[in-house]
C-alpha cells in the first residue's frame, strides 16, 4: 500500500487522495502539519509543502501535479475507460490548465488564505506564526471567491464535466478546492446553481465519500457538507 502525507484541509492533498480513489485504490494516510516542518518530512521534502507520496519502493513524489502524472502513467494508461487524463494532446493541455486554475490559481486566490487564517492558525504556536485571524486576508480571499464561483458556474454551465465531456483530473481538482471551502462554509452554491449541480455529481461518486467524512477538530463542517443532496 502507498503512503500519503496530507492535510484533511488541504485541497491539493484531497485531489491526490480522490485520483487514487476514481482507481480504487487505498492509500495509507499520515497527516502532516506543514507549519511544524518536521525534520523527517523535510527529508522526504525539503519545500515542506504537501502532498507527498511515497510511491514504489518508498520514493517521495512531491506535489499533486507530480503524483497526477505519475498516477496517470502507472495506473491510467491501463484503464483507458476510467482514464482521468484525455488520449489526445489538446484534451490533456487542458485538463491541465483547469488543474492548475484550480490547485495553483484558486489556491493562491481563496483557499490558502481561509484554510490558514481559519483552520492553521489556532492550531500554530505564537513562532509558528499562529495567533488571530488576519481579517484583511480573509475579506480578501471571500472577495475573491466569487469570481472563481462564476467561472465555475460557467464551466458547469457549458460542459457536460469541467474540461469537456469526460469526467477528468479536471473535475478532481475543482471538486477537491471548492470541497475544501465547503467545509468551512465559504461557497454561495444557491447564487451558482449550475456549479452546484455538477457539484452534486461529484461529491456523489464512491471516491468521495472519504472526504465527506474528514472532520477538523475544534471546526465543525458546514451543516450541508456531507449531504449528496443539498
Amino acid at each position: 500500500m502507498l503512503t500519503l502525507f496530507h492535510h484533511p484541509m488541504s485541497a491539493a492533498s484531497r485531489f491526490v487522495r480522490l485520483t487514487f480513489g476514481e482507481y480504487g485504490e487505498e492509500l495509507a494516510l499520515i497527516e502532516e502539519k506543514p507549519w511544524a516542518r518536521r525534520k523527517e518530512f523535510l527529508a522526504l521534502n525539503p519545500a515542506g509543502n504537501l502532498p507527498v507520496l511515497l510511491a514504489e519502493g518508498d520514493m517521495p513524489v512531491v506535489g499533486a501535479a507530480a503524483i497526477a502524472e505519475y498516477v496517470d502513467e502507472t495506473r491510467g494508461v491501463l484503464k483507458r475507460d476510467k482514464r482521468l487524463f484525455a488520449e489526445d494532446p489538446m484534451g490533456r493541455a487542458e485538463i491541465r490548465r483547469i488543474v492548475a486554475w484550480y490547485l495553483e490559481k484558486t489556491e493562491n486566490d481563496v483557499t490558502r488564505h481561509l484554510v490558514r487564517e481559519r483552520v492553521f492558525k489556532p492550531m500554530m504556536s505564537s513562532a509558528q506564526g499562529g495567533g488571530a485571524p488576519d481579517s484583511a486576508a480573509i475579506r480578501a480571499a471571500r472577495a475573491n471567491v466569487k469570481q472563481h464561483m462564476k467561472y465555475t458556474n460557467w464551466l458547469a454551465g457549458t460542459r457536460n464535466w469541467m474540461a469537456g465531456a469526460r469526467f477528468s483530473y479536471a473535475d478532481l481538482a475543482a471538486g477537491a478546492t471548492l470541497s475544501t471551502l465547503d467545509y468551512l462554509g465559504e461557497v454561495d452554491w444557491a447564487g451558482n446553481p449550475q456549479a452546484g449541480e455538477w457539484y452534486t455529481r461529484v461529491k456523489s461518486r464512491p471516491s468521495f465519500r472519504p472526504l465527506l467524512m474528514d472532520r477538523v477538530r475544534g471546526l465543525s463542517p458546514s451543516t450541508h457538507y456531507a449531504d449528496l443532496d443539498f
